[in-house]
């Protein structure tokens, strides 16, 4: 049996994980779950998972969970903070790790996966937003398995040919007779909505996916299209692309979750119900092939496809995404920072929709031409875009 820790269990992809794990008992096993406050879910993950080891980013929900784990007599060992997340993403026992803590705060336990040669399922793209040049070459230098779970990345990596999938970190696209990597994306809850209304979109508008069960914050950046921004950086380091081997495309049926287009005319698309268990089954296995519990598409009752060009002027955050990944590492960690103080600020309702976008471009232009070149430059930038982005926010309230 396979032994797997899923790092950040108690959000949309750790509840996924468990469900599909769940389906195959006799394959695989939870060695360790993690989350960063929601002591309560845990502990149900725990009693009925059953894992040898939790952990918990915040010290005081880990004792919490360890007094209720104790009174409910489970011999489940309970960490705590940062250390404890890298100790069971590098645990001698564990064959696969899930990285599906959402931001910045999943980048430090999945390099720690990454030192130590695991297989890692990634969903978490601040990872290689924020390091993609180093944590590629730790992958490479550490024997690391790498296997996307985003649902597009997915996509391009099952359109892929046989032999580029072994080596899609250190093998040029062209080489196969790739010409474009083409991401998908819904266009989110406001695809059709009067630009003149943008200002006076509430929260609760934004989080309610058409497509999609996500958290807040991703669901935010998916109405934003911040989150196919990061994807298309994401994508650049995945595949040892450059950004102009790259194209978004509009597709609101989210049922083609991505695409490849090749030299000679072909395009190669990887269709599926817009739920997340079909791509987290497919890394599970791979490369055979496993049961999901995803009920297959028909095509008798598929409705029509449809594609367009993102407009710029509704999604200026995938714009800013695009333009950071021209500029490089230093842009990119910075645009992540200050997104995601940004994101948080609007979910509390102290900034606008629109302002999510005014912050993100003054701290683009700000640091544009930073570099980085250690982690320490990363978490330091990290940390100083974050502060300048707080300060717009107050020169926005």
């Amino acid at each position: 049996m396979r032994q797997v820790v899923i790092l950040g269990s108690t959000g949309s992809i750790g509840v996924s994980t468990l469900s599909v794990l769940a389906a195959h008992p006799q394959d695989y096993q939870v060695l360790a779950l993690t989350a960063a406050t929601q002591s309560d879910k845990l502990l149900q993950q725990c009693l009925q998972y059953q894992p040898r080891f939790a952990a918990m980013l915040d010290s005081n929900a880990a004792k919490a969970l360890a007094v209720a784990l104790k009174q409910a007599g489970s011999r489940t060992e309970v960490l705590a903070g940062i250390d404890g997340l890298c100790q069971l993403a590098a645990h001698p026992d564990a064959d696969i790790v899930m990285a599906a803590i959402v931001g910045s705060a999943g980048l430090l336990p999945t390099l720690a996966a990454v030192e130590q040669g695991k297989t890692i399922l990634l969903a978490n793209k601040e990872a290689l937003v924020m390091s993609g040049e180093l944590f590629i070459n730790k992958v490479k230098r550490h024997g690391a398995t790498l296997l996307p779970i985003d649902s597009e990345h997915n996509a391009i990596f099952q359109c892929l040919p046989a032999a580029l999938q072994q080596h899609t970190h250190d093998q040029q696209i062209s080489e196969f007779g790739i010409s474009k990597l083409l991401l998908t994306g819904s266009g989110g809850p406001f695809l059709t909505l009067p630009l003149a209304d943008f200002a006076s979109i509430t929260p609760a508008q934004a989080v309610a996916h058409p497509n999609w069960s996500m958290g807040h914050k991703i669901s935010v950046d998916s109405a934003t299209m911040m989150n196919k921004g990061l994807e298309f950086i994401e994508a650049r380091w995945l595949f040892n692309c450059q950004a102009g081997d790259i194209e978004v495309v509009i597709h609101p049926q989210s049922i083609i979750h991505s695409m490849v287009q090749y030299t000679d005319g072909s395009v190669l698309a990887q269709l599926g119900q817009p739920d997340m268990r079909t791509p987290i089954a497919h890394a599970l296995a791979f490369p055979k092939r496993m049961a999901s519990p995803v009920s297959p598409l028909s095509f008798k009752q598929m409705r029509d496809f449809t594609f367009t060009e993102p407009e710029p002027e509704r999604y200026p955050n995938l714009y800013l995404a695009m333009q950071a990944c021209q500029h490089g590492q230093g842009a990119t960690t910075a645009l992540n920072a200050a997104n995601e103080i940004a994101v948080e600020a609007f979910l509390q309702q102290q900034i606008r929709f629109t302002d999510i976008a005014a912050v993100n471009r003054h701290s683009l232009e700000q640091f544009a031409g930073f570099r980085v070149r250690t982690l320490d430059d990363i978490l330091a930038l990290d940390q100083q875009a974050r502060e300048h982005a707080r300060l717009q926010l107050r020169k926005l309230r």
